[in-house]
């Protein structure tokens, strides 16, 4: 349903531009293959209409944190003759069989991991396919590299036995939305090093990968045998201090929208919302946007969130609640039912995810990835 005439708030997501992300992204990293990374519900786009629409745009890789998101993937009917599927975040204990069994290509950073991968092919009789990550200086998952030439050792040892096949070496960047940060050299060097050493091991993996999205656009040296492009496939820049999305041919896929839930005039002095950190400075109108912190909008908007009404970009009055916020219009008008928008492309004067972004002191990555499930999604440009 495209009619928002009846919905409370919605989210649109142009999947024409996500496709269109995906092609100029590509062609940042021609010799590489392309992994979408759809995790966290495609960070609030809608995890498996965006899936679909990267690899009809040419990904052949799906990327997930937990083995859940790549077996909903799979539940949706993504099947291995599609897509390769990458999951990555484990515990111990999680369904290592089902994804062995799912054609999930799962990560292993450490002994305990491969011994459950292993347990989960004798389980399933087939070998799993694993990736080994090294901790190449981000310091959260990954082996450390000092523990690397046992596991790549093991693993090596695994595959002989026919239990599991390495089909990739990979670890991730901390600092390449830094460009020139000397982490990234240092990174590149360990990763290049856990590389030789791995071949040393025997392995062969299938692909070797560490660019993210800053990596995939501003490090051509980092882009391997393949890259793994996040928020930039969304069409959010993951360098705002270099260039826009549109510097880098991307364009926003969401626009985030609502209907105005009252209007109505109040003279000065007026509180409004909890606690009256805003007290209006004479008689003006206020107008009700029906979406808050319940939906995604972030708290940290109060007194300063950009939104578009009446033609205008008016700023969040007072504190955003659990369910609305009040904007000032001051001598403007406007009817309940009237169209407000959070944030979009910026086509029509709106604001864009990174002007909340700066507004909220966060990164626009949060601002997108925390719409939540009462904001419908409605897509446009489906093949």
């Amino acid at each position: 349903m495209n009619d928002m005439t009846n919905q409370r708030a919605w989210a649109r997501i142009d999947l024409a531009a996500l496709r269109a992300n995906v092609a100029a992204l590509r062609a940042k990293a021609p010799g590489a293959a392309f992994m979408a990374v759809v995790k966290a519900d495609a960070y609030g786009h809608g995890m498996v209409p965006c899936a679909r629409a990267a690899l009809e745009a040419g990904a052949g890789w799906l990327g997930t944190a937990t083995p859940e998101e790549a077996l909903a993937l799979r539940a949706a009917g993504i099947g291995a003759d599609r897509a390769r599927v990458l999951c990555w975040l484990w515990t111990p204990g999680g369904p290592w069989r089902e994804c062995v069994e799912a054609d999930v290509d799962v990560t292993v950073s450490a002994q305990w991991a491969l011994a459950e991968a292993v347990a989960a092919a004798q389980a399933a009789g087939r070998p799993a396919r694993v990736q080994l990550k090294i901790d190449a200086g981000l310091g959260r998952n990954g082996a450390q590299p000092a523990q690397w030439p046992a596991l790549t050792a093991a693993a090596r040892a695994a595959e002989k036995a026919g239990l599991v096949q390495v089909t990739g070496v990979w670890a991730h960047f901390s600092c390449a939305d830094e460009p020139g940060h000397p982490a990234i050299a240092r990174e590149l060097a360990v990763f290049r090093r856990a590389l030789e050493q791995a071949a040393d091991a025997g392995l062969e993996p299938e692909v070797r990968h560490i660019a993210n999205s800053p990596g995939t656009l501003t490090l051509p040296e980092a882009h391997f045998d393949l890259v793994r492009p996040g928020v930039a496939m969304y069409g959010i820049s993951p360098v705002p201090q270099v260039g826009g999305p549109a510097d880098f041919g991307l364009r926003p896929v969401m626009t985030l929208g609502a209907r105005l839930a009252n209007v109505k005039s109040v003279p000065g002095g007026h509180g409004v919302s909890y606690g009256h950190r805003y007290v209006t400075p004479g008689a003006t109108t206020l107008a009700l946007v029906p979406v808050g912190y319940g939906d995604g909008v972030p708290r940290h908007a109060s007194g300063a969130g950009p939104v578009l009404v009446a033609g205008k970009w008016r700023t969040v009055a007072g504190r955003v609640a659990m369910d609305q916020f009040v904007v000032d219009l001051g001598g403007d008008s406007a009817a309940v039912g009237d169209e407000v928008l959070l944030f979009g492309p910026g086509d029509r004067g709106e604001p864009t995810a990174e002007d909340w972004a700066r507004a909220c002191g966060t990164i626009a990555y949060e601002i997108v990835t925390r719409i939540g499930p009462r904001v419908p999604r409605v897509y446009d440009g489906c093949a």
